[in-house]
């Protein structure tokens, strides 16, 4: 049976500004909104490469945005908040604005506050969701000083920021932007929709395999991470046929560096190409001993501090995951009882672990994880109801002090 929708959430009028129409987190994002019963217009980028994707919501686009191009980015933000005003008066008239990444929550302010003018009200209130840590953003040249500068700008304007893991206030909204305003955390597990009999099916424990059969290591999710790549290939050489390596997820050929044809080259490793979330978690993790949850790709900062949504996923498929002891993915691992974790990114690390494991260690870790609830891995409505906080009359406003961090139902 349907759930009802929280009545907080119902009917409210939200836009939504994100950075690619077509990107799978932006798309759960809205739909769970539009669940939650809000009416949802979308202010979105197009990303180069990325798929044909027609939103069930109306969407207003706001340009074609290349890879790596943070140039054109900047550039563009005046033809983006033109573009955004094509429809001011939804803008005018909703009672929440939401802006996914920093130079969205840019676009977001001013055109607003010009939609705002000529409806002569006030603006909706103002959430700022950061999901990643830009390397723009804690360069400590001229270029970090002037973003940093910009996103105080931001955060000043702002009723609310949102963020995916505890460790991107810990140690950069705090100790670097000094903010000391509300956070909620909404961490990137998945969402199923509010209709449990229309939800994939949660796997079940596989078949036991012989003492001396190969481990098999994946990878799952959007595959961009080269440092990754290259640390599991390497793992593969040491250890030969005694492991086999399994990518599954859309690769992002720009951040790769000859990914196909060093694939190529390793009859153990396969790419099972992209698959349908989340219909398709199940078949993408089927046959995978364990994975490898760590994002390497901007390390001692962004990497280090995130939460990714693949130990959620990996989690709820009963599949246990590997990381970096010293990040806050390998804390939430070891702490959380998910896997396991190395000390730092090195084959003979990894293959060490895999080595010591046997299947019967595997199937244990499994195990554990298919028998906890899924709602530990899996987002409910009421955790999304932080981020629509604001637009309550009755919400409250810390102005000093440490950042109060509002979360969801504990799991």
């Amino acid at each position: 049976m349907k759930q009802a929708s929280p009545p907080s959430a119902q009917g409210l009028r939200v836009a939504v500004f994100g950075f690619d129409v077509a990107e799978a987190s932006q798309i759960r994002r809205i739909r769970a909104l539009r669940a939650l019963g809000c009416h949802v217009t979308s202010f979105c980028q197009r990303r180069e490469g990325s798929p044909d994707f027609t939103p069930e919501w109306q969407n207003i686009d706001l340009g074609l945005v290349r890879h790596q191009d943070i140039k054109g980015r900047a550039l563009g933000l005046g033809g983006a908040v033109k573009r955004a005003l094509s429809q001011w008066r939804v803008l005018a008239d909703a009672q929440l604005i939401i802006a996914r990444n920093l130079d969205l929550a840019m676009i977001a302010l001013a055109a607003r506050r010009i939609a705002a003018l000529r409806a002569g009200r006030a603006p909706a209130p103002l959430v700022y969701e950061c999901l990643d840590i830009h390397d723009l953003m804690t360069h400590p040249g001229r270029k970090g000083q002037v973003m940093r500068m910009a996103e105080r700008r931001v955060l000043a304007n702002a009723s609310l920021l949102v963020v995916s893991s505890p460790g991107f206030v810990e140690n950069y909204f705090a100790p670097m932007q000094g903010y000391r305003g509300p956070v909620a955390l909404v961490e990137n597990k998945l969402w199923l929709g509010l209709d449990p009999t229309a939800a994939p099916a949660r796997p079940t424990m596989p078949a036991p395999v012989a003492d001396d059969a190969p481990i098999t290591l994946g990878l799952v999710g959007s595959i961009r991470c080269q440092a990754s790549a290259e640390l599991l290939f390497k793992t593969l050489d040491l250890m030969g046929d005694r492991l086999r390596l399994r990518f599954s997820g859309a690769l992002h050929d720009h951040a790769l560096q000859d990914f196909r044809s060093e694939l190529a080259k390793r009859p153990n490793a396969v790419w099972t190409g992209p698959y349908h979330y989340p219909d398709g978690l199940a078949q993408a993790y089927e046959g995978v001993d364990l994975v490898w949850a760590q994002d390497m790709w901007q390390r001692g900062t962004n990497s280090d501090w995130l939460l990714p949504n693949r130990i959620y996923e990996a989690s709820w498929c009963g599949c246990p995951q590997i990381g970096l002891a010293d990040t806050q993915t390998g804390r939430r691992i070891a702490q959380d009882g998910l896997g396991f974790v190395i000390p730092r990114p090195d084959p003979a690390e990894l293959a060490a672990l895999l080595n010591r494991l046997t299947h019967s260690d595997v199937r244990t870790a499994k195990s554990a994880l298919l028998t906890r609830p899924a709602t530990d891995f899996v987002q409910s409505p009421e955790e999304l109801l932080p981020v629509l906080a604001p637009a309550r009359p009755a919400r409250k406003k810390t102005l000093a002090g440490s950042p109060q961090i509002s979360r969801g139902p504990a799991s």
